[in-house]
């Protein structure tokens, strides 16, 4: 009885601040957003993301399984990248930045998304929701909190396909944001590819990756993140303006969560708690950076 209270008292404290955040949000970017039946498309948006993860919930919930989990996320990213680019067109056609920053995100979406389903196909399931999916209630926390990440990742991609006014012709800007977003996704996808390998391999068991970018950074992969979003967010610099700056918060949100929260900090925690004792996988902390690789580092 206790521990059912707990759940729902966690449960109503994250979905109020979910909630408390998106309300926020649209407020500060939603000003000069395409208007449909009397609300701005950025709320639209807002829907989709929260209300597909809590749809998906339902049927997982009653399976306790994660396994469409990461799918749904994909999904949800196609779904609102297709919604903008429709209701931004209800003022005036698409503008080749916004068929741009949408196409990014698609292929992004479709390659990671992807990958992390085959993965928990191979492996079965995803140790992050072992104790959450025992309890309906607590397993709505993390399909909450994954509508508030693609929102907030998607919202400088979201204020530039509904923006009511023209928008201006591609810049420097933009072609510096798109720069950083190949870099950022060949990071992310090389990362990804070198560690399938490495676990794919019989005598690599049980073993850390400490080969190709693995070696010059703890989280490789992280790095590609953070670095494609800034991409995307730079493609704002040309047509942001007023409140829509907020929408900068895409990138550093990623970077806070990835860096503080949800990502590193778990990660490191499990590998310490495996091979913490192990002298190499000391040596391999200590002298390799857990993101930002060092300059001139041999």
């Amino acid at each position: 009885m206790d521990s059912g209270r707990q759940d729902l008292r966690l449960t109503t404290i994250v979905v109020t601040t979910v909630f408390i955040i998106v309300v926020l949000m649209v407020g500060a970017v939603g000003n000069n957003s395409v208007i449909l039946n009397g609300y701005s498309a950025v709320l639209y948006c807002a829907v989709i993301c929260i209300g597909i993860q809590w749809i998906v919930w339902i049927p997982a919930s009653i399976g306790k399984t994660e396994r469409f989990y990461d799918l749904t996320g994909g999904l949800t990213y196609l779904t609102v990248v297709a919604f903008s680019l429709w209701a931004g067109s209800q003022s005036e056609l698409p503008s080749l930045r916004e068929l741009i920053v949408s196409l990014l995100v698609v292929i992004w979406s479709l390659r990671l998304s992807g990958f992390l389903y085959l993965r928990i196909h191979r492996t079965g399931k995803d140790g992050r929701f072992d104790q959450l999916k025992t309890s309906p209630i607590r397993f709505l926390v993390p399909w909450t909190l994954q509508g508030l990440w693609v929102f907030l990742t998607m919202i400088a991609v979201i204020v530039i396909n509904t923006q009511a006014d023209s928008a201006p012709d591609l810049e420097i800007w933009d072609g510096v944001g798109l720069l950083i977003w190949i870099l950022g996704f060949g990071i992310e996808a090389v990362a990804d590819y070198q560690k399938t390998v490495f676990n794919s391999e019989s005598n690599n068991q049980g073993k850390w990756i400490e080969s190709g970018l693995w070696s010059y950074s703890r989280h490789p992969n992280y790095l590609g993140e953070i670095l494609l979003w800034t991409g995307i967010a730079f493609f704002g610099i040309s047509c942001f303006t007023g409140l829509e700056r907020v929408a900068w918060i895409s990138p550093i949100f990623i970077y806070i969560l990835l860096t503080k929260i949800s990502g590193i900090p778990i990660l490191d925690k499990r590998a310490l708690e495996k091979w913490g004792d192990d002298i190499e996988y000391q040596k391999y902390r200590d002298n390799t950076p857990a993101l930002i690789p060092r300059l001139g580092r041999k």
